[in-house]
C-alpha cells in the first residue's frame, strides 16, 4: 500500500471552495501587501495563542531573524540553543553576527535539556532560544526561571508547535519574550508557500518587529533602524484565515493517529509489554502537563537507514529529520566542536525516523505502516526498545 508522508490534496479538497473564495477576495481588494487580511489573521492568532500582539512575517526563518534583530542581538553576543533542529534555529543566530552556543537535548523529548543551560551562560549571553520540536513544548518552566535569574530574553522557536500547550494550558509561542511560528505548507497550519508570525506580550517589541519587517522605516522612507523585507503576503494570510478554523480538529485527528500507532505497536510485539505509551493526558486540554500536536510522529530505530529503505520499497514514505546536528555542520566548523560533544543530539540524528501522521491518514494505512515495520524486523532490520520516563508524552512511540 502506498502511504505518503503528507497528503495536502486530501487536506485541501474539502475546503477548496472556501480557500479559493478567500483568495478571490484578496484579488478583488488589490491589497496584496499587508492590509486588512493580514491584520485580521494577526488578531486571530494573537487571540488563539492568548498573547497581546502577533506580527505577520514572511517565513518562520524570518520570524526568528527579526526577533533577534528586535532584541538587538548582534556581533560579540551569544545565544543558547539546541544543536538538534531545523537549520534556521542556529542559522539566524549566526546571521545577526552572534555565536550559537549549543546545549544537548533531552533524549525523550528531543528538546533542549534545561539542566544543562545554566553552565552554558557567560557574560556574553544575550538570549535563550529553545525549540518546541516535533510539536511538543520544551520544558519551559525551568528555562524561564533561568532566563529571569540572568535577565535574559527567551525566544521560542515554535515553528512546529502551533496549538501545543505546556502546564496549565500555556500556549507554545506565548510563554517567552517572543515566539516564532512557521506556516510552511507541511506545518499543522500551513499556507500555500512561506509565511510566519512573531508573538509577544511586549507592545514596544511588537512595534519594533513591525518596523523591522518593512526595512526599518517608520514612517515609510524614514529609517531609524535597518530592517528587511519580512512582510506576510495577504494571499497567505487569506488562506491561513480559512485553515485556522480547522486547526483544532486536525490536531485532534493527529493525536488520535498517535494513540492508534501506540496501540498498533504494542499489539505488534515490536515494543515490550511494559514499554512506552502515550498517556491520555496528552489529549486533554484541561490541566495537562503537555499537549502534543504531532507535527511529526518520530520513532527511534537502531538501524534507521535500513528500515527507511525497507519502508520505501513497501510504498511507505518516511522522513529523516536533521541527520547532521548543528555542531557537526561544516559551516559551524569555526566553533571548534567535534563528534561526541553533544551525544544525545548525535544519537537522535542517527536513530530517529518520522512516520506519516497527517489528519487524513486512515486506519488501514497506519496498519500497513506498522506491519511493514514488523516485516522489516523479521527480515533482520534491528529494532530495539529504549526506556522512556513513565507517563511522559514522547515525540511519538519509541521502538
Amino acid at each position: 500500500m502506498n502511504v505518503p508522508l503528507l497528503d495536502l490534496k486530501a487536506q485541501y479538497d474539502p475546503i477548496r471552495k472556501q480557500v479559493m473564495a478567500a483568495i478571490e477576495r484578496v484579488f478583488d481588494s488589490h491589497a496584496f501587501i499587508l492590509g486588512p487580511t493580514v491584520r485580521e489573521f494577526e488578531e486571530r492568532i494573537a487571540s488563539y495563542c492568548e498573547v497581546e500582539c502577533a506580527v505577520g512575517v514572511s517565513s518562520g526563518t524570518d520570524a526568528l531573524l527579526v526577533s533577534l534583530m528586535a532584541l538587538g542581538v548582534g556581533p560579540g553576543d551569544e545565544v543558547i540553543t539546541t544543536p538538534y533542529s531545523f537549520f534556521a534555529t542556529a542559522g539566524c543566530i549566526a546571521r545577526v553576527g552572534a555565536k550559537p552556543v549549543f546545549v544537548d537535548i533531552d533524549p525523550v523529548t528531543y528538546n533542549i535539556d534545561p539542566a544543562r543551560i545554566e553552565e552554558a551562560i557567560t557574560p556574553r549571553t544575550r538570549a535563550i532560544l529553545p525549540v518546541h520540536l516535533y510539536g511538543q513544548c520544551a520544558e519551559m518552566e525551568p528555562i524561564l526561571e533561568i532566563a529571569a535569574s540572568h535577565d535574559l530574553p527567551v525566544v521560542e522557536d515554535a515553528a512546529q508547535a502551533i496549538g501545543a500547550q505546556y502546564r496549565d494550558g500555556r500556549q507554545a509561542g506565548g510563554m517567552g519574550t517572543l515566539g516564532c511560528f512557521s506556516f510552511f505548507p507541511s506545518k499543522n497550519l500551513g499556507g500555500l508557500g512561506d509565511g510566519g508570525m512573531v508573538l509577544t506580550n511586549d507592545t514596544e517589541l511588537a512595534d519594533r518587529v513591525r518596523t523591522l519587517r518593512a526595512h526599518g522605516g517608520k514612517p515609510k522612507y524614514y529609517h531609524k533602524l535597518i530592517g528587511g523585507n519580512f512582510r506576510l503576503d495577504a494571499l497567505q494570510a487569506a488562506v491561513l484565515n480559512v485553515k485556522l478554523d480547522y486547526l483544532d480538529g486536525w490536531t485532534a485527528k493527529r493525536q488520535n493517529n498517535a494513540r492508534r500507532y501506540a496501540a498498533l505497536f504494542a499489539e505488534s510485539g515490536l515494543i515490550e509489554e511494559a514499554g512506552p505509551k502515550l498517556p491520555e493526558a496528552v489529549y486533554e486540554k484541561s490541566g495537562v502537563s503537555r499537549y502534543h500536536i504531532y507535527n511529526q510522529f518520530v520513532i527511534r530505530v537502531a538501524d534507521r537507514d535500513r528500515l527507511q529503505a525497507s519502508l520505501q520499497q513497501a510504498g511507505i514514505t518516511t522522513a529523516l529529520y536533521y541527520p547532521v546536528p548543528f555542531h557537526l555542520q561544516e559551516c559551524f566548523e569555526s566553533l571548534g566542536h567535534r563528534e561526541g560533544d553533544f551525544p544525545e543530539a548525535e544519537r537522535a540524528a542517527k536513530q530517529t525516523l518520522a512516520l506519516p501522521v497527517y489528519p487524513e491518514l486512515s486506519n488501514r494505512q497506519q496498519e500497513a505502516v506498522v506491519e511493514s515495520i514488523r516485516a522489516s524486523k523479521a527480515a533482520n532490520a534491528v529494532v530495539k526498545p529504549r526506556p522512556v520516563v513513565a507517563g511522559f508524552p514522547t515525540g511519538g512511540s519509541t521502538i
